[in-house]
Protein backbone atom coordinates (compact mmCIF):
# COMPACT_ATOMS: atom_id res chain seq x y z
CA UNK A 1 0.00 0.00 0.00
CA UNK A 2 0.81 3.64 -0.80
CA UNK A 3 1.66 5.84 2.67
CA UNK A 4 -1.58 7.42 1.80
CA UNK A 5 -3.26 4.84 2.37
CA UNK A 6 -1.50 3.50 5.46
CA UNK A 7 -2.53 7.25 6.58
CA UNK A 8 -6.24 6.83 5.72
CA UNK A 9 -6.61 3.37 7.38
CA UNK A 10 -4.39 4.90 10.47
CA UNK A 11 -7.08 7.77 10.62
CA UNK A 12 -10.36 5.58 10.26
CA UNK A 13 -8.72 3.73 13.24
CA UNK A 14 -8.56 6.50 15.47
CA UNK A 15 -12.24 8.12 14.67
CA UNK A 16 -13.22 4.30 15.27
CA UNK A 17 -11.23 5.24 18.53
CA UNK A 18 -12.79 8.51 19.78
CA UNK A 19 -16.13 7.13 18.63
CA UNK A 20 -16.28 4.42 21.15
CA UNK A 21 -14.50 6.37 23.45
CA UNK A 22 -17.54 8.93 23.28
CA UNK A 23 -20.32 6.11 23.33
CA UNK A 24 -18.22 4.99 26.69
CA UNK A 25 -18.19 8.67 28.07
CA UNK A 26 -22.50 9.73 26.93
CA UNK A 27 -24.50 10.41 29.99
CA UNK A 28 -27.30 8.15 30.53
CA UNK A 29 -30.43 11.10 31.26
CA UNK A 30 -32.24 12.42 27.76
CA UNK A 31 -31.22 16.21 28.66
CA UNK A 32 -27.80 15.03 28.96
CA UNK A 33 -27.82 13.12 25.09
CA UNK A 34 -29.39 16.58 23.77
CA UNK A 35 -26.30 18.02 25.41
CA UNK A 36 -23.59 15.61 24.32
CA UNK A 37 -25.24 15.88 20.73
CA UNK A 38 -25.42 19.85 20.69
CA UNK A 39 -21.70 19.81 21.58
CA UNK A 40 -20.79 17.00 19.48
CA UNK A 41 -22.32 19.15 16.59
CA UNK A 42 -20.54 22.57 17.56
CA UNK A 43 -17.12 20.62 17.88
CA UNK A 44 -17.26 19.55 14.10
CA UNK A 45 -18.26 22.68 12.59
CA UNK A 46 -15.98 24.31 14.18
CA UNK A 47 -13.44 21.85 13.19
CA UNK A 48 -14.23 22.40 10.23
CA UNK A 49 -14.19 25.97 9.99
CA UNK A 50 -10.48 25.74 11.42
CA UNK A 51 -9.75 23.30 9.18
CA UNK A 52 -10.38 25.60 5.88
CA UNK A 53 -9.11 28.63 7.75
CA UNK A 54 -5.65 26.41 8.01
CA UNK A 55 -5.50 25.62 4.80
CA UNK A 56 -6.44 29.00 3.15
CA UNK A 57 -3.88 30.94 5.78
CA UNK A 58 -1.19 28.33 6.95
CA UNK A 59 1.44 31.27 7.92
CA UNK A 60 -0.90 33.19 9.41
CA UNK A 61 -2.35 29.83 11.69
CA UNK A 62 1.48 29.26 12.89
CA UNK A 63 2.01 33.01 13.64
CA UNK A 64 -1.39 32.22 15.90
CA UNK A 65 -0.17 29.18 17.33
CA UNK A 66 3.14 30.84 18.11
CA UNK A 67 1.62 33.67 19.74
CA UNK A 68 -0.72 31.90 21.35
CA UNK A 69 2.06 29.40 23.17
CA UNK A 70 4.32 31.98 24.21
CA UNK A 71 1.00 33.47 26.06
CA UNK A 72 0.70 30.63 27.66
CA UNK A 73 4.23 30.43 28.49
CA UNK A 74 4.29 33.71 29.89
CA UNK A 75 1.66 33.28 31.79
CA UNK A 76 2.81 29.96 33.59
CA UNK A 77 6.12 31.93 34.29
CA UNK A 78 4.14 34.70 36.05
CA UNK A 79 2.01 31.86 38.26
CA UNK A 80 5.44 30.11 39.20
CA UNK A 81 6.66 33.56 40.41
CA UNK A 82 4.00 34.09 42.42
CA UNK A 83 3.07 31.04 44.02
CA UNK A 84 7.04 30.88 45.32
CA UNK A 85 6.39 34.16 46.57
CA UNK A 86 9.38 36.10 44.44
CA UNK A 87 8.25 39.72 43.44
CA UNK A 88 7.23 40.06 40.35
CA UNK A 89 9.74 42.29 38.03
CA UNK A 90 8.68 45.48 37.65
CA UNK A 91 10.34 48.71 39.35
CA UNK A 92 8.59 51.61 41.78
CA UNK A 93 9.40 54.48 43.42
CA UNK A 94 8.62 55.50 47.13
CA UNK A 95 7.17 59.15 47.29
CA UNK A 96 6.36 60.32 50.88
CA UNK A 97 3.45 62.74 51.72
CA UNK A 98 4.23 65.55 53.03
CA UNK A 99 1.30 67.80 54.70
CA UNK A 100 0.89 71.12 52.86
CA UNK A 101 0.61 74.74 54.91
CA UNK A 102 -2.56 75.45 52.46
CA UNK A 103 -1.63 77.89 49.97
CA UNK A 104 -0.99 77.60 46.62
CA UNK A 105 1.83 75.38 45.09
CA UNK A 106 5.24 77.47 45.31
CA UNK A 107 6.79 77.60 42.09
CA UNK A 108 10.52 75.68 41.17
CA UNK A 109 13.32 77.67 41.04
CA UNK A 110 14.68 77.62 37.17
CA UNK A 111 18.54 75.89 36.81
CA UNK A 112 20.80 78.14 35.32
CA UNK A 113 22.19 77.40 32.08
CA UNK A 114 25.57 75.99 31.56
CA UNK A 115 26.14 77.81 28.52
CA UNK A 116 25.52 81.30 29.64
CA UNK A 117 28.14 80.81 32.30
CA UNK A 118 30.69 80.20 29.59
Amino acid sequence: MSKLGNAQDRALELIGELGTGIRKAVPGKAMQWVETGAALGAVRTGTRIAGKFVRRNPVLAGAAIAGAGLLWLAARQRAKKQAAGEPIEGSATRVEAKRGNGSTRTRRKRAESTAAAD
